[in-house]
């Protein structure tokens, strides 16, 4: 009997998280040096003095198992956000809070809504649980269309996953569509708004999504160090809800699900709001200076509300990709996502965003 006998159907027809290849074994292959790598979302630079100092004391104590409950952890996340510590969930990076979220609400005959394209993690959580996955089409300008997801919920949706800002187009909503989900949808669906890029939005009418929190208990509001931060190789996020939703999910996770080294950085990234404030200055303006260059080759792209741009590049963005990197530049191609003639670009240091365009006007004859 082979093991894809007796695995579960949902599982069996499951397409995996297609992740990006190492910079150095893409150097290796192509014989490449000084590649760039613009294709995760990255922040550009370390994180904080203060997160590689703090990581590195309690690096000593790693043979002990961490803090169970992120006692600490949730205490400073209380204080900086003006909420209690049962309001706060912690996670392995948002990814397992979606799971989590998944398991805690989804079955076989259930429903998940969300916008697509949208974050790859949304449909294979949704059929990892045997329920069915529902991507909703965008707009024509690429942003979440709140009265088509509206229109999707059924009696069997049991949850709404709504990305603000969109990734992978980084296109936001603003407070009075962000209302008019909340009115549209009923109480009985969990709506989990994925905030991974919420610190770079530039839009002045980004949704208030703590204050909606306290007046909807089947609200999620989804956080990362991740990205601004620069944790994304210690995964930890966080989740802010009403008690007897984060009850639920507190059920559902794994003990210890949150790493002694990521607790601790978490906690030492808060304590620098200087170097939160850096990122997003230098994000800003390298997002300026793509911008330019795509206005320069006459490329159309998404307004952006995240670290991220999405050019329109004509022709088939598999094979841009594929050259980008023979020319030392890692990009994400958006065919997976049936955006064919489209890359995503994340906003890297300006010699890298420079390296970058370069690339890309050599492949077009500029």
């Amino acid at each position: 009997m082979k093991p894809e006998d007796l695995a579960n159907a949902h599982i069996r027809t499951l397409e995996p998280y297609q992740g990006g290849r190492p910079i150095e074994e893409v150097e290796r292959e192509l014989g490449i040096e000084r590649a760039v790598k613009l294709a995760s979302n990255e922040a550009p630079v370390a994180p904080s003095p203060k997160v590689i100092e703090a990581i590195r004391e309690a690096a000593a104590h790693v043979n002990r198992y961490p803090d169970g409950n992120c006692f600490y952890l949730k205490q400073a996340l209380a204080a900086h956000l003006d909420v209690e510590p049962d309001w706060l969930f912690l996670g392995a990076g948002s990814d397992e809070i979606l799971e989590v979220l998944a398991k805690s609400f989804l079955g076989p005959g259930a429903e998940a809504v969300f916008p697509w394209p949208g974050f790859a993690m949304y449909p294979i959580v949704t059929q990892g649980m045997g329920a069915e996955p529902v991507g909703v089409p965008l707009d024509d300008a690429l942003r979440v269309d709140v009265a088509r997801l509206a229109e999707a919920v059924t009696e069997r949706t049991r949850l709404l996953f709504l990305p603000n800002p969109n990734n992978p187009t980084g296109t936001s909503i603003g407070a009075a569509a962000f209302g008019e989900l909340l009115e549209a949808i009923p109480e009985r669906v969990v709506i989990a708004c994925d905030e991974a890029y919420l610190e770079y939005a530039r839009r002045d009418d980004f949704p208030d999504t703590l204050r909606a929190l306290r007046e909807r208990k089947t609200l999620l509001q989804l956080r990362t160090f991740s990205k601004i931060h620069g944790l994304a190789g210690l995964r930890i996020g966080f989740g802010i809800g009403h008690p007897s939703l984060i009850g639920i999910l507190e059920r559902a996770r794994h003990p210890f699900n949150v790493n002694s080294l990521a607790q601790v950085a978490a906690l030492a990234a808060l304590d620098d709001a200087g170097h939160v404030e850096r990122v997003r200055k230098l994000t800003h303006e390298s997002l300026a200076q793509l911008e330019r260059g795509f206005d320069a080759l006459g490329l159309a792209y998404a307004a952006s509300d995240a670290n991220f741009v999405l050019v329109r590049v004509g022709g088939n963005a598999n094979d841009l990709a594929e050259r980008l990197m023979r020319r030392g530049v890692i990009t994400r191609s958006m065919v997976g996502f049936g955006l064919s003639d489209y890359i995503r670009v994340t906003a890297g240091l300006p010699e890298e965003n420079e390296q970058f365009l370069a690339a890309l006007r050599a492949e077009r004859g500029s």
